[in-house]
């Protein structure tokens, strides 16, 4: 059975993009940035495949032995919906909504009067700071804890004892419904627990996306009955309509555990993952030690998928943007993304550098032969 992994390694930037300039991102180079601040860094599977090849890394040398470049993307914006999407072949011509002085009164009070709730915050802020400086009024009242950030997102942050998971989703989905007149990208309900001064994030994060207005590699897959598997946050980036089966992640590990017990075991023709810890936990937060560590256990789960693949397996490794831990900046960073397209006994081809994070979908639409009308151009031939 012919099947495709399609691995995103959310905020794997590796070089500033050719538009970087528009989005004040000069310099921004996620993981050579990461190398660099950690002295080096040993990813074997990671120099294997190519990565060095690509951009500058340091302490991994520049060998191949995959099909490899870099894809920058055509999107406006810079955000994981638009990176995903345009990965699935559909390009975002209208920037998201951004609201960096917090979003417009009308908004906030229709979805407070409809979900029966108060917020509190509405600003740009990183997500722990927030906590830190909220934490205890939120405690005392239950007022909700709302904030945004570079992207187009409206976060909203409640402890667990305060407020139940249930009840935070089911106001994300209001303030979902309402965002859709703001061109708002995500909803994103920021489940916590904890005491004053050590909060924690959980994985009970749900994104509530906007939906995607076109065609993409999924609905295409969809239609022309190949099985498809959303592991991880590709159905809050896309929906379910599209998937056949899909399953929540708590964390990189864990959904590296499934992407492996899939390959091994699983019937699925297309696999589609997001791993979302190096943005979430250490870009974002601008720790490249911490980062480091991440890429660490992907790279060691990367040699036994590589192992496990089948003859006809074909694994297509990228990202949907950066977010450079280094940059002094906490939000994402306009980057390059990495094409690593691997199979067993295939070409140690080098692409350079393209344009569109759409190639990925179009070359995926290519392997399963189905008619589409993508944009970008296949590299198929050249695995």
């Amino acid at each position: 059975m012919k099947r495709c992994i399609l691995l995103i390694i959310d905020s794997l930037g590796v070089g500033e993009a050719p538009d970087a300039q528009e989005y004040n991102n000069l310099g921004t180079n996620t993981l050579g940035n990461v190398a660099i601040a950690n002295n080096g860094i040993y990813l074997p599977t990671f120099e294997f495949l190519g990565f060095g090849k690509i951009t500058n890394v340091k302490g991994m040398k520049n060998t191949f032995n995959s099909t490899v470049g870099r894809l920058s993307e055509v999107s406006k914006g810079n955000d994981s919906t638009t990176g995903h999407w345009e990965i699935g072949g559909l390009v975002t011509e209208k920037e998201f909504g951004i609201f960096p002085n917090g979003f417009p009164t009308e908004l906030i009070d229709t979805i407070e009067k409809e979900a029966n709730c108060k917020f509190i915050g509405n600003k740009h802020a990183s997500g722990t700071e927030i906590l830190e400086e909220l934490g205890e009024h939120h405690l005392q009242t239950g007022d909700l804890i709302l904030y945004t950030s570079g992207d187009s997102v409206f976060q909203i942050a409640a402890h667990n004892e305060i407020c139940s998971i249930e009840d935070l989703y089911a106001i994300c989905s209001i303030a979902r419904k309402y965002c859709d007149e703001y061109n708002i990208g995500r909803v994103i309900a920021r489940p916590f627990i904890g005491n004053l001064h050590n909060f924690t994030r959980t994985y009970d994060r749900k994104d509530f996306g906007i939906q995607p207005p076109g065609d993409t590699i999924l609905k295409l897959l969809h239609e022309n009955n190949f099985s498809t598997y959303g592991i991880g946050k590709i159905m809050d980036l896309f929906g379910t309509e599209f998937l056949t089966n899909h399953i929540h992640t708590e964390g990189d590990e864990h959904g590296l555990k499934i992407l492996f017990n899939e390959i091994k075991n699983g019937d699925n023709q297309f696999i589609f993952v997001n791993l979302v810890d190096l943005d979430m936990l250490y870009g974002h937060r601008e720790d490249p030690s911490g980062y480091y560590e991440g890429l660490k256990i992907i790279d060691k789960y990367l040699k036994k998928i590589i192992e496990s693949l089948e003859n006809d397996d074909l694994l297509i490794i990228s990202g949907d943007h950066g977010t450079d831990p280094t940059d002094g900046n906490t939000d994402h960073s306009r980057e390059y993304v990495p094409l690593i397209a691997y199979k067993k006994n295939s070409k140690k081809t080098y692409l350079g550098d393209l344009t569109g994070f759409y190639n990925i979908g179009k070359t995926i639409a290519d392997y399963f032969n189905i008619k589409n009308q993508l944009p970008g151009e296949s590299f198929l031939k050249d695995i």
